[in-house]
């Protein structure tokens, strides 16, 4: 995650979300804005501090995690070769040396002595050639295997018939301490890209039962896991074996599992729970103001959107189908939305970025059409029924996990395209967001919008768009989970990989752009703040600039 650097990833697809998707890194934060410290009590760093969570929709496998319900956990209890500070900024952890050749193809990484998982095992040169491996595996079907895509042998791992235990041809262990990695083309952010969860190593007791292991992992980070109570808890304590640099301010983490944000809020309010990652939309004009909490508000670096699948009828990417989604999207009063429902927190968007991102673009060529414009929306709906009539009975619908406090925003959506358009639309809540994951994944919503987002890994453009809508990422291999697909703008991506320099791979990334802003795969909504809230006995609550609190900053008064 380190700006300025080259960007030479041709065909790895970066993380997967939904939005949370999904994000990677922790480290130090800015200063809380608008937040009242509380003084008097002394703060214990033994105390178990706790935090507002979700269900995790899969197993606590780190090639497997592709949102932040689950991603949180796995950030805190597995150690990479680097770390991310809050402005994404790649510090050694399990590394002492990542070390590229003349042209980058190649990679010696150098292990620091003495790192050992929560189970007593060291962390070895194998314990990352194996992983990486068995993530890359078709066998195991592993949502992030795509990440590992630019290392040689990646096609091999993904031939059907492909021996369970087949390695990286591309991987090879010189030592305990040190492996090679060869790249099938050149990339000089394979140093950052590692800091992702996928990267993660594994112990060999992984191997013996990797179902069990997903519902109770061993440690290589800051933390470890204690238990997980479905649907209600996940218990992390502080790693006392720990030999990293990262230093944890608290006993451990209870995540807690909420399915209504008001109710979360409602129990910081009350010192019930500790620290909010997200305001519901019932407080979002008040918490900046709440004597009864400690408020939080940054710029982030997220982008909310909804997809609308390729296979959707009338929304095909086509004639008719890029007409009305354009239609739709410009059919949106987001400003109005981002006024009345999120209270000001969150931005327009310009593009399928954020603010933060270098390479973010205000003035692309077709921007306008992620602006509200009704006699546009109506002219390109009227375009599109010209080919195709749209059914007077049938309605555009949005999908939206309930538990994701998205409910106000989405019946919001639906009353403007409603009013613009002429049609109906209707906002339908799926009651938890393990579930609408999950159909997601089993592709049942393919007869309607369905609402996505994105936290980047890094802080380049290359992460929002390989990871949401390349080719590659298509069909369950990825994130892009409305199935597009466009030689042009895989081709514009490949050519941004092979760049010379940062500010020549952008100018791809915005040509890029603005096919997406012609094709609409997803439409942009907003780019959300970074906010929450703490109990008025909290102390050091901070939101990395992934969005993630940063679990091992917390502390509370005793």
């Amino acid at each position: 995650m380190k700006k300025g650097s080259k960007l030479t990833l041709v065909s790895a697809t970066i993380c997967a979300l939904a939005l949370l998707a999904s994000g990677c890194g922790s480290g130090s934060s800015t200063n809380t804005e608008g937040a009242e410290q509380s003084s008097g009590s002394r703060s214990s760093n033994n105390a178990v501090v706790s935090v507002h969570g979700c269900e995790p929709a899969q197993p606590l496998i780190p090639s497997n995690t592709v949102e932040s319900c689950g991603g949180q956990v796995v950030d805190a209890i597995n150690s990479r070769l680097v770390r991310f500070d809050d402005q994404g900024k790649a510090h050694n952890d399990l590394a002492s040396e990542i070390k590229g050749n003349d042209d980058m193809s190649q990679y010696k990484v150098t292990l620091v002595d003495g790192r050992k998982f929560s189970d007593g095992t060291p962390i070895t040169a194998k314990s990352f050639t194996r992983a990486w491996s068995w993530a890359a595996n078709v066998n195991n079907g592993q949502l992030n295997a795509s990440f590992f895509a630019n290392i040689k042998g990646f096609d091999d791992l993904q031939k059907q018939g492909v021996p369970a235990d087949a390695q990286f041809s591309g991987l090879k262990v010189i030592d305990d301490k040190t492996f090679t990695v060869d790249l099938i083309s050149p990339s000089s952010t394979f140093p950052i890209q590692v800091g992702y969860g996928a990267f993660a190593p594994l112990p060999e007791s992984f191997y013996k039962d990797p179902k069990a292991y997903g519902e109770s992992p061993v440690s290589s980070g800051p933390y470890k896991f204690e238990s997980w109570q479905h649907n209600a808890m996940v218990k992390l304590r502080k790693n006392s074996d720990y030999g990293g640099e990262v230093k944890v301010q608290n006993g451990g983490i209870d995540y807690k599992v909420y399915t209504d944000m008001g109710s979360a809020y409602s129990d910081v309010q009350a010192g019930n729970l500790d620290v909010i990652d997200r305001i519901p939309t019932s407080a979002v004009k008040t918490f900046m103001t709440d004597s009864m909490v400690q408020s939080y508000n940054k710029p982030g670096s997220g982008l909310q959107m909804f997809t609308i699948p390729t296979a959707m009828e009338h929304f095909g990417q086509d004639q008719e189908g890029h007409l009305r989604r354009q239609a739709i999207s410009m059919a949106i009063d987001r400003k109005m939305l981002i006024d009345k429902v999120l209270g000001g927190l969150g931005v327009q968007p310009t593009d399928f970025t954020a603010p933060t991102i270098p390479g973010y673009a205000k003035h692309l060529k077709g921007s306008d059409n992620i602006k509200y414009n009704a006699k546009k929306a109506k002219e390109y709906w009227a375009k599109a029924d010209a080919i195709s009539k749209w059914p007077a009975d049938r309605s555009f619908r949005m999908l939206y996990n309930a538990d994701g406090g998205s409910k106000d925003f989405y019946d919001g959506m639906a009353n403007s395209i409603k009013n613009t358009l002429g049609i109906k639309a209707e906002a339908t809540p799926v009651p938890t967001f393990s579930e609408f994951r999950g159909n997601i994944k089993k592709r049942l919503y393919n007869d309607a919008a369905f609402r996505s987002s994105w936290s980047p890994d890094y802080p380049s453009p290359e992460s929002y768009l390989m990871s949401n809508f390349a080719s590659s990422a298509a069909d369950g291999n990825g994130s892009n989970d409305g199935d597009y697909k466009n030689p042009k703008f895989d081709s514009l991506l490949k050519q941004a990989a092979m760049a010379k320099d940062t500010n020549e791979a952008n100018k791809f990334f915005q040509q890029a752009e603005e096919i997406l802003l012609q094709d609409m795969p997803a439409v942009p909504l907003y780019n959300p703040t970074n906010n929450g809230a703490s109990a008025k006995k909290v102390h050091g609550m901070r939101l990395g600039w992934d969005g993630y609190p940063i679990f091992e900053e917390l502390s509370k008064d005793q």
